[in-house]
């Protein structure tokens, strides 16, 4: 019988470059067969991880070594690295190193975002209202794109959202299988709008690589993963860790909730900038697309999803208002990013990475 091969698929991303010794650790032994012994990562693992304790002084929401480390973990489950196999998904002596670094990430989440208010479960919706109303005090990414950004700071920012939208939707479909009832239900009905209704050509990712293609960007899955800084990998680890820790799936309903109530008004500003600058159809329908659909997901997440998992699952009630805070506190730090680099006249992408074509 011929062996398996267990390799990732040729139209994976190649393995990114390391940003620090604990990402190329875990990217050089990626390079080899799972299991060996003793496994390279081992000692790593068993450590505790400890350049990201608690009085370190390193910010691991900024932190390039650790933020690339999990997203390296993460896509595992995704589409797989080129030339990886694939066994090292669920490898032990990577899982340990992976969990270590989540404990620093979740602690510099906890105190960023702080203890979640007390709630009910009829309070809730309320509750995520008025996070998302505190967050439109935040940095106004998509009024400078919409008014004053030129064409390569459109470029750049899509560049970005990149990384999130080439896969647009897979995390937070990991919390399907986690639901029952009215909650499941509504989290169907909204990924099947993001995943284009069953056709291939109106899914979301497929739109966002048209509005790619109009900018000249290189579509390719991954592409820019070298380009982008920590805090925009920091935004895709956030969900990941969400929805692959059953335990989260509160946290995951909350952020799925506050992206899609923040999401239509600033899609209809990135469209209109785009076409400010030129864009045709093509390449804003990826934008237009989400300003009906997530007026309507807006609804659908904050009360038939949360709201019904909170009415069955009370508990989770703090859980929810914790993933919600800080899927837009992430935002924030983001816009904040983008916006600081751009008003110093520099780019808010990694100095020396080739980002554009």
């Amino acid at each position: 019988m011929r062996p398996v091969d267990r390799r990732s698929a040729a139209t994976a991303a190649p393995l990114p470059e390391p940003r620090g010794p604990l990402s190329e650790l875990v990217i050089e032994a990626l390079r080899r067969t799972p299991g060996a012994s003793p496994s390279p990562l081992a000692a790593v693992g068993d450590a505790g991880y400890p350049p990201w304790t608690a009085g370190t002084g390193t910010d691991p929401l900024r932190d390039e070594d650790l933020q690339l480390l999990l997203f390296v973990c993460y896509e595992l489950h995704y589409q797989g690295w080129h030339g990886v196999d694939d066994r090292w998904e669920w490898e032990p002596s990577l899982i340990a190193v992976r969990s270590a670094a989540e404990a620093g990430f979740e602690r510099a989440l906890r105190h960023l975002v702080g203890a979640p208010p007390r709630l009910t479960p009829d309070g809730l919706p309320g509750a995520l209202a008025a996070l998302v109303a505190a967050a439109d005090d935040g940095p106004p990414l998509s009024v400078e794109l919409a008014r004053r950004a030129d064409l390569a700071r459109f470029r750049e920012f899509v560049v970005h959202r990149s990384i999130y939208h080439l896969k647009e939707a897979d995390p937070h479909t990991w919390g399907i299988p986690r639901l029952t009832g009215r909650a499941k239900a509504a989290l169907v009905e909204i990924q099947m709008d993001e995943y284009g209704g069953g056709r291939a050509d109106r899914m979301h990712a497929t739109l966002f690589r048209g509005t790619m293609r109009w900018l000249g960007l290189d579509d390719r899955y991954g592409r820019y993963l070298d380009a982008v800084p920590a805090q925009t990998l920091a935004i895709n680890n956030l969900i990941s860790l969400f929805g692959l820790h059953r335990r989260w799936r509160g946290a995951l309903l909350g952020h799925l909730a506050a992206f899609e109530m923040t999401s239509s008004l600033p899609n209809r500003r990135y469209g209109d900038g785009l076409r400010r600058l030129g864009g045709d159809p093509e390449a804003t329908r990826f934008y237009d697309e989400h300003v009906e659909a997530d007026a309507v997901h807006e609804q659908i997440a904050a009360h038939d999803l949360c709201g019904a998992f909170a009415a069955e699952h009370p508990w989770a009630v703090p859980e929810i208002w914790f993933g919600a805070a800080c899927c837009l506190a992430l935002d924030r730090i983001f816009a904040e990013h983008l916006l600081t680099c751009w008003a110093g006249g520099r780019s808010a992408l990694r100095a020396g990475a080739l980002a554009v074509r």
